[in-house]
């Protein structure tokens, strides 16, 4: 056993930059967010504390997508093997893959696959719902969500077949809802939806990258079928979406407003998603204004979103600020963010047991 990596997951894990490869542009509003020199490019996602592999049809490494340990070449995924109870307790894996997104164009529509869905075709335990936090937004920044109308499923195959000469054709079917920051929603698997231009999204979800994406075009990018469908054929893929739910329904099903649980001691806590509206993840915010507080939620990953402050644990003292994020080893020793400004983070939460 490494002395000096067992030593490491005693404290917080940081990591290096981990941009991810995807087939829409996006990734300008990065430079305000991490505070980098990013632009709009082909790079739009970061994956954070990721232990999952991209799905892309030329991916720029093997382990496109997993995390590496800052100032080390260890990925993240080699040290949770390695000490998989002193980061994850008694679970077997984390179960849950966190990203920022910034989309310049919308992105295809799509739906993921439920669990059952991923066992029976893809041989993994784990669908794909997932949940979006807005952190910015670009002028006229939307998102697509639910079908308007009930639709068939030979309907929405017409509409994916006309999608290879009319861009619209699928976007026209869907509820198209504006956005701003600081909006909540859930996307539950076999929702169909798409992420409109313009937004800065912080994604929790579960650790796959099972993405249905029945368009042919994504901005001016020509999909393939093994892009559209990843590996399945048209008829099968197709019955990952839900035809059922539709209209304001779908929308009021998506949209969730934070509940307070506490604030004092100028600590202010909210539960963005609960286990009752999933089992597979937890998300909560937490703002600090002038004050600390300890961080009792482990194994879990934390993310900045707005400020500045400090995290402090045993002999480690390191400033964050927004666009820092960690995990949170349960064998951390005690840890605490403090600020004399306010800082504002999200904690993103493992399935339920």
């Amino acid at each position: 056993m490494d002395e000096n990596l067992k030593e490491l997951v005693k404290y917080p894990l940081f990591f290096e930059k981990n941009r991810v490869g995807r087939v829409y542009t996006g990734g300008a509003l990065f430079s305000e967010f991490f505070g980098d020199s990013s632009v709009d490019g082909f790079e739009p996602e970061e994956w954070v504390a990721s232990t999952v592999k991209a799905i892309n049809k030329t991916p720029k490494c093997q382990s496109e997508g997993i995390s590496v340990i800052k100032d080390t070449d260890i990925r993240l995924d080699t040290l949770i093997e390695e000490y998989k109870s002193n980061i994850l307790g008694n679970r077997d894996s984390f179960g849950v893959l966190t990203k920022v997104l910034d989309s310049a164009v919308r992105l295809p529509v799509q739906a993921h696959p439920d669990k059952a869905f991923s066992r029976k075709y893809f041989n993994s335990d784990y669908g794909k719902a997932e949940s979006w936090i807005i952190l910015d937004t670009r002028p006229d920044a939307c998102i697509y969500f639910g079908f308007k109308e009930k639709i068939s499923p030979d309907e929405f195959r017409l509409a994916v077949n006309s999608s290879k000469t009319d861009k619209t054709a699928m976007e026209k079917l869907l509820n198209r809802v504006p956005v701003k920051k600081g909006d909540v929603f859930f996307v539950p698997a076999k929702m169909v939806h798409a992420i409109g231009k313009g937004c800065l999204i912080l994604e929790i979800q579960e650790p796959t990258d099972f993405t249905i994406q029945p368009e042919y075009y994504c901005g001016d990018y020509l999909l393939d079928e093994k892009e559209m469908y990843i590996g399945l054929d048209k008829d099968t893929a197709l019955t990952v979406f839900d035809y059922d739910t539709f209209g304001e329904d779908a929308v009021k099903k998506g949209r969730k407003t934070p509940v307070l649980v506490s604030s004092e001691n100028g600590v202010k806590t909210e539960n963005l998603i609960t286990y009752d509206d999933t089992p597979c993840f937890a998300v909560k915010r937490y703002k600090i204004s002038e004050s600390s507080a300890i961080l009792t939620e482990k194994p879990a990953v934390y993310v900045v979103t707005e400020g500045d402050g400090e995290i402090i644990c045993g002999g480690m003292n390191r400033k964050i600020k927004r666009g820092d994020y960690f995990l949170l080893p349960c064998s951390a020793e005690k840890t605490k963010i403090k600020t004399d400004s306010e800082i504002t983070f999200i904690c993103c939460l493992p399935p339920k047991k």
